[in-house]
C-alpha cells in the first residue's frame, strides 16, 4: 500500500510537471513575436551614423515602448520610384535634374528596383521598375519640360503607392522631385498620408523653390503633404531654395538609403494589429527615421 502511494505521488508530480511545461515555456513563445524595421541614422549634417547598437534605438508601436532585440545592416532590395517634375515650371530647372537623377540612379540602381515617372499634366511612367541603369539614365537624359502643363505629384504618389502594393520588396522608397509650380489635383493629403502608411512606404520629397500657402486646393493640400507626407512615413523633406544643390542632396540621400539599419524588436501577439510603428535614437546628435518592413503590418 505505501508503494501505491509513493507511485500514485511520483505520476501526480510527473503530470503537473508536464502540465506547466505544456501551459509556460510553449504560451511564452507564442505570445511574443518579432517585428522588424527598416531605419536610417544621421547626424547633423545628414550623413549616415555608422556602428550602432541596439542601445541607440527606441522602438514605439502605437505610443508603447518595445523591446529591440538586435540591429544589422539592411541588405534587403529597395524598390525606388523617382517622381520628376517636367512641368513647365520645371523648364530653368530641367538640366540640373537630368544631371542629379543621372547620378541618383547610378548609384541606387545596382541591387534595387527603380522606375522613373513624370509629373506633366498626368502621371506617365518614362520606365518600370528595373536595375538597368543605362534604361534608367537614358529616361533621365531625355526629360524635357512641357509647356504650358501643370504638375500632378498627388495623385502621381497616390497612385505609385497603390502600385507598390502589388510588388513584393520588403523596402520600398518614394522619391519626388518637384519645383513650386502649377499643381493639379483633387486628392486630399490624409488619404495619401494613409495610403502610404498602409503600404510601409517611406516619402522622402525633394523640393525646389519657394512654396508659399495658398486656400486654393490643389496647393493647400500639397502644402499639408509636404509635411505630414514625410513625417508619417518615415521619409523626409529635403528643400532647396535651388536646383543647384540637388545633385549633392541626392547623393546624400543615396547614401542614406545605402546604410539603413534593419531592426528586429520584440511585439506581443495581439488580436489588435498594432497601428503605426515609429523609431527615435537614444544617442544626441543622432536623427532617426524609418518604416516597417513591407508586409508586417497587417500580419
Amino acid at each position: 500500500m505505501r508503494f501505491t502511494l509513493i507511485r500514485s505521488l511520483v505520476i501526480t508530480v510527473a503530470v503537473f510537471a508536464a502540465i506547466a511545461g505544456l501551459s509556460t515555456k510553449p504560451y511564452a513563445a507564442q505570445d511574443v513575436r518579432e517585428g522588424t524595421m527598416f531605419v536610417s541614422a544621421v547626424d547633423r549634417d545628414g550623413e549616415p551614423v555608422s556602428g550602432l547598437d541596439v542601445d541607440a534605438f527606441q522602438i514605439r508601436e502605437d505610443g508603447v515602448r518595445r523591446e529591440v532585440l538586435r540591429v544589422s545592416r539592411a541588405t534587403e532590395p529597395i524598390d525606388i520610384a523617382v517622381l520628376v517634375d517636367n512641368s513647365q515650371a520645371a523648364s530653368d530647372d530641367i538640366t540640373f535634374l537630368r544631371s542629379g537623377l543621372a547620378n541618383f540612379v547610378a548609384r541606387m540602381a545596382p541591387g534595387n528596383q527603380m522606375a522613373v515617372i513624370a509629373l506633366a499634366d498626368r502621371p506617365t511612367i518614362l520606365v518600370d521598375y528595373t536595375n538597368d541603369t543605362k534604361r534608367l539614365s537614358d529616361a533621365v537624359g531625355r526629360l524635357f519640360s512641357m509647356s504650358q502643363s501643370g504638375m500632378t505629384l498627388l495623385d502621381a504618389i497616390f497612385e505609385t503607392t497603390r502600385g507598390l502594393a502589388r510588388r513584393e520588396t520588403p523596402r520600398a522608397v518614394i522619391v519626388p522631385v518637384f519645383t513650386d509650380g502649377v499643381e493639379f489635383t483633387n486628392r486630399y493629403s490624409k488619404d495619401i498620408v494613409k495610403v502610404l502608411q498602409e503600404e510601409d512606404v517611406a516619402l522622402h520629397m525633394v523640393s525646389i523653390g519657394q512654396f508659399y500657402h495658398s486656400e486654393d486646393h490643389p496647393i493647400r493640400e500639397r502644402s499639408f503633404l509636404l509635411d505630414a507626407g514625410p513625417r508619417g512615413s518615415g521619409g523626409q523633406r529635403i528643400s532647396l531654395l535651388s536646383p543647384h544643390g540637388l545633385e549633392d542632396a541626392l547623393q546624400r540621400l543615396a547614401r542614406e538609403l545605402s546604410s539603413q539599419y534593419k531592426v528586429v524588436y520584440g511585439r506581443p501577439q495581439s488580436l489588435i494589429t498594432p497601428e503605426r510603428a515609429e523609431v527615435s535614437s537614444a544617442r544626441a546628435g543622432v536623427t532617426m527615421r524609418g518604416v516597417r518592413a513591407r508586409g508586417e503590418s497587417g500580419a
